[in-house]
């Protein structure tokens, strides 16, 4: 209960605060490529249940749905600025609004699109499937996108174990420091 208060007060603050970048960063996603500035990608959350997740659109539009990894020239699909929201994890801002209506969390196993069966075949196996997933996560802040999943799951299995409000605000301060540096992502 105090972690999804905590979820609601600090997204209904990101949201009152960071309108202005919010919005300057969905103009110049509008501007550099065509499409909407906002990609609702299908994600699984909470019990297997599949949600809508907003992100600040760093593709192109006819990017096939796929985890990137997947794709066979990922850096092919990314636009100039997406690059950029990309590397400071810009992109994520908008899953604010995904954690004030409840289907994330600040932190959690981040969501797998629908079609990544081995991913949620495995975290379900691990219980992981159970929490609510998160804008960031223990996986995020150990490698990010260089990860494999069967360590991706067993760093959300060790997050389930571990979750705390104090752990929580350990991966957020992480993610901050990674976000400046860009470390983790690989297109």
């Amino acid at each position: 209960m105090l972690k999804r208060a905590f979820d609601i007060v600090v997204a209904a603050c990101g949201l009152a605060m960071g309108w202005p970048v919010l919005l300057a960063l969905a103009v110049l996603v509008r501007l550099t490529s065509p499409g909407p500035a906002i990609h609702w990608s299908r994600r699984v959350g909470r019990d297997n249940r599949e949600f809508r997740m907003p992100k600040f659109r760093s593709m192109r539009t006819d990017t096939p749905d796929v985890a990137t990894h997947l794709l066979a020239d990922p850096a092919r699909w990314v636009t100039p600025v997406g690059r950029i929201l990309r590397k400071l994890s810009l992109d994520e801002l908008p899953q604010l609004w995904s954690v004030l209506v409840g289907d994330m969390s600040l932190v959690g196993p981040r969501p797998a699109l629908f079609n990544q069966d081995d991913l949620i075949a495995m975290r379900t196996a691990a219980g992981v499937e159970r929490l609510r997933p998160g804008v960031t996560g223990w996986a995020q802040v150990n490698g990010r996108d260089e990860l494999p999943i069967a360590e991706k799951v067993r760093l959300d299995a060790e997050y389930l174990a571990r979750g705390s409000l104090a752990f929580d605000v350990a991966i957020m301060a992480a993610t901050v420091r990674q976000a400046i540096t860009g470390r983790g992502v690989s297109h």
